[in-house]
């Protein structure tokens, strides 16, 4: 039986945002794992954001994965799945996402919006998905070769990746396409001050949530100007699908629109990095892939579990429960850290070791359950094609300088990566 957790202050804090911009605590999260699976943490105000009542920590394989698959006992729906609280009077908003409900409403629209996420739709955004990769990867190499040899991947080619092949699947105009990077930072990069700047205060002094209706006012409006512009004028797209589909309501497609734009931008936009700088700080690893001795899908795989885009989610009890024998009170925030599940010793053998030939790898960084990851397919394609180019273009790459790492428990994001990627 799990030992009891001593004092709060004797628990590992892996709450605090700026943890992270040296790294993701394994350190931390293994400690809990091996005394402390489901454990109290404080949350303290920082960064200017109030304090809040606290949660449970839930942070080994098994636990994380149960959690994900009871959504009858772990709701999306009753506080949402970001750690702080939302505001009540925001609260009725942010329940109208997908992401946000539980079955059978969740399943109704994740129904609606899976017939416009086709494979086949997908699959036709390869061949542009790896052109683009290769002219962001050849003109950055260019640009290192005129210069010192070095150059920062993310904003000289990740960043471009990824928005550009989501504005492709949606259908956003090439003049807007900056737009979905603009709120992606900030909703996103809410806790990291490069990324959002200084906080919209309320009247009450407070920063202002990024996924208020306030604050997404503006991409609402340019949701629904692009959806009637669909309607008149379709498209083989994301988008037009959506607009067409008379079943979706004016407020349920905003809010595809959102999730669509963030989560399908900020997963490829933080796993293509973290992958790349898990290859050149694994040599042995890079030269398994470019000798084909390691196959791509099954390296995809592992630097998923290695670097998840994702680094927790919430739930909220709808009833009272027992979770590794902690009493877990309705009401209660449950946080699952899927960057902790993807290092558990009782489910990945030598879990800090990166193998490309792993296998099975039964990584969380898609989620699971009735809310496992919709754009998934599209996450693997573009990280396949990304990282088979950049084996094309980069023969010898190397680190030019430290990484810097985006400030949040939420995602686990690159904000640069010097890289030398010309002798």
């Amino acid at each position: 039986m799990t030992p009891p957790p001593g004092p709060a202050a004797a628990l590992p804090d892996v709450f605090d945002p700026r943890l992270y911009a040296d790294g993701v605590p394994y350190d931390r999260y293994r400690v809990l794992r091996d005394h402390h699976p489901v454990a109290r943490q404080e949350e303290p105000a920082v960064l200017g954001w109030p304090a809040g009542p606290g949660f449970w920590a839930v942070t080994r394989h098994a636990d994380v994965t149960a959690v994900l698959k009871d959504a009858a006992t772990y709701s999306s729906y009753l506080g949402a799945t970001q750690i702080r609280d939302p505001d009540p009077e925001d609260l009725p908003f942010i329940r109208r996402m997908m992401l946000n409900q539980d079955p059978p409403g969740h399943g109704r629209l994740r129904t609606l919006v899976s017939r416009a996420f086709t494979p086949r739709r997908i699959a036709r955004f390869e061949e542009r998905a790896r052109e683009r990769a290769r002219t962001l990867l050849g003109r950055a190499v260019a640009g290192a070769r005129a210069g010192d040899g070095r150059c920062d991947l993310v904003p000289a080619v990740t960043d471009d990746y990824a928005l550009l092949n989501l504005a492709d699947l949606l259908g956003v105009p090439e003049s807007d396409r900056g737009l979905l990077l603009h709120w992606t930072q900030r909703v996103i990069g809410y806790q990291d001050p490069d990324e959002a700047g200084e906080p919209v205060l309320g009247p009450d002094g407070r920063p202002v949530n990024p996924r208020s209706p306030a604050m997404l006012a503006d991409m609402f409006a340019y949701a629904t100007e692009l959806a009637a512009h669909k309607r008149r004028h379709p498209g083989d797209d994301i988008l037009t699908a959506l607009a067409t589909t008379p079943e979706l309501a004016a407020g349920e497609l905003e809010m595809f629109f959102f999730l669509l734009t963030v989560a399908g931008n900020d997963t490829v936009r933080g796993a293509a990095p973290g992958g790349v700088l898990a290859l050149v700080e694994h040599p042995d690893q890079l030269g398994a892939l470019r000798s084909g001795a390691a196959p791509v899908s099954g390296a995809v795989e592992e630097l998923l579990r290695w670097h998840p885009p994702v680094l927790s989610f919430r739930r909220t009890a709808a009833r009272d429960t027992d979770l590794a024998g902690r009493p877990v009170r309705r009401g209660d925030k449950v946080v699952v850290f899927h960057a902790s599940a993807n290092r558990d010793e009782r489910v990945f053998a030598e879990p800090d070791r990166l193998d490309l030939r792993r296998t099975p790898n039964p990584h969380v960084s898609f989620g699971g359950g009735p809310h496992v990851c919709l754009g998934a397919h599209f996450a693997r394609l573009q990280l396949a094609v990304f990282y088979e180019e950049f084996l094309a273009a980069v023969p010898r790459p190397r680190l030019a300088g430290p990484p810097v790492r985006l400030v949040s428990h939420f995602i686990n994001s690159l904000k640069s990566l010097p890289l030398r990627v010309v002798d």
